[in-house]
């Protein structure tokens, strides 16, 4: 008995641990996995940006070692971002801004192109959207929450020492008074009229035709080239077209990503792509609702 345990102890091992077992396999192949080779001739190169946009230092940084590896001639952005915060949507723009004067940049929007995303990849030397993408929402927002009832129903009394009185604008623990609701307001319409300002002076249009193009509306592709926030509309297949001649490229090499970030990437890509479907579901369900 004894020699038949040992005999299976091997396979209890293996079965017990099976998903590790296979999951360190995994790694093993996409580490073992060569491709400096291929990116030795690399010409041109994807970068995406994915999801809300919270922070912009890691896009900067991998766009930083595109903007300075001379082999690279073109860029392919991809987007499919709701958008987010408006310091690090300017700091992405003005980044594209900049490398698309040295080399050509083309955005294509994936799925959503729109509010902190736009204002992001706006000044691509193309931008070419999915037909069934949405674009625009270019406006600013400030949300609040009054809880000063819940608070005095739970016995939650506020106390605070302030210098100032604009110190506790937003504060949530009360009513926003008359002269807080008016600075904010200010604030908002202050980087409204930037945001704006901005979308014309890279697509080139009227700022008087505003009402079409702005105003926070959410578009479609078709509507977002009839205002002219978008060049094309077409697959990623005629985004990387578009690039190639942009560029001048005849024999295309794509600069390839390692390959446990994008196993990682498409794990995490997954779960954004399917929060962005839900979210833009429900805000087309709400809108049916109000019409």
């Amino acid at each position: 008995m004894k020699f038949f345990r040992v005999l299976l102890m091997p396979l209890d091992f293996i079965m017990k641990y099976f998903k590790a077992l296979v999951f360190l396999l995994i790694v093993f192949l996409i580490f073992s996995a060569g491709g400096e080779g291929e990116n030795n001739n690399a010409n041109v190169a994807r970068i995406d940006l994915i999801g809300p946009i919270m922070q912009s230092e890691s896009f900067l940084e991998n766009f930083y070692e595109l903007e300075q590896n001379p082999n690279i001639k073109g860029i392919l952005l991809v987007i499919n971002s709701p958008g987010g915060a408006i310091a690090p949507s300017i700091e992405i723009s003005e980044a594209i801004k900049r490398v698309s004067k040295i080399k050509p940049i083309v955005a294509y929007a994936q799925g959503s192109m729109a509010s902190g995303s736009y204002l992001a990849g706006m000044w691509a030397n193309s931008i070419i959207a999915n037909k069934g993408a949405l674009l625009g929402s270019i406006g600013v927002i400030l949300n609040g929450v009054d809880i000063s009832e819940l608070a005095q129903k739970l016995g939650v009394k506020s106390q605070s020492l302030k210098a100032g009185d604009y110190k506790e604008a937003g504060t949530f623990m009360r009513p926003w008074n008359a002269l807080e609701k008016e600075m904010l307001e200010g604030l908002i319409q202050e980087q409204y009229k930037m945001f704006v300002n901005d979308v014309v002076q890279a697509r080139g249009l009227d700022i008087n035709n505003q009402g079409y193009f702005a105003q926070g509306r959410i578009l479609s592709a078709a509507n977002a080239l009839e205002f002219g926030l978008i060049d094309e509309i077409g697959s990623i297949y005629e985004a990387q077209n578009k690039l190639y001649t942009l560029a001048g490229i005849k024999e295309v090499h794509w600069l390839q990503k390692d390959k446990f970030d994008l196993y990682l990437q498409k794990l995490l890509g997954d779960n954004i792509a399917l929060g962005i479907e839900k979210a833009t579901y429900r805000i087309f369900n709400l809108i049916s609702r109000l019409y």
